[in-house]
């Protein structure tokens, strides 16, 4: 799995998507799937979920005590579902976090090494000639 980024010009939004690749036998070339997590909010840089994880939870409706009793298999999920999908969700904006950050690490080493080079570069042309 992959987290991918795609800036939106006409909307001016870039949207973080969770991006799976497969193998298509029949066409016999690789695809992937997508699916959105969030976008990213332009003044902080965090991801703000959006679709059905991201929504605020409706209120479910009271279990009917015979169904309860009964065991009932077409009961809602329990709580602890929705925790593990918030958690997942959670999980892959943090994700998406640190590889922005390891992106943006990547840049000023080389913006450093730049430097470096340049300094070592002015420093040997400021040396005296040395007479031979």
């Amino acid at each position: 799995m992959a987290i991918v980024k795609q800036y939106h010009k006409d909307t001016n939004t870039t949207y973080v998507y969770e991006s799976k690749s497969y193998w298509d036998a029949e066409k016999g070339q690789s695809r992937s799937k997508r699916r959105v997590i969030g976008k990213i909010d332009p003044d902080t840089g965090e991801i703000i979920p959006t679709g059905k994880r991201g929504r605020t939870k409706k209120a479910k409706p009271a279990l009917p005590e015979e169904a309860s009793a009964a065991g009932d298999s077409t009961l809602p999920s329990d709580p602890g579902r929705e925790q593990i999908l918030q958690m997942e969700l959670m999980i892959s904006s943090l994700k998406a976090r640190v590889s922005e950050l390891e992106d943006e690490n990547r840049k000023y080493r080389q913006a450093l090494d730049k430097a470096s080079s340049l300094a070592s570069r002015i420093s040997a042309a400021c040396q005296p000639l040395q007479p031979e």
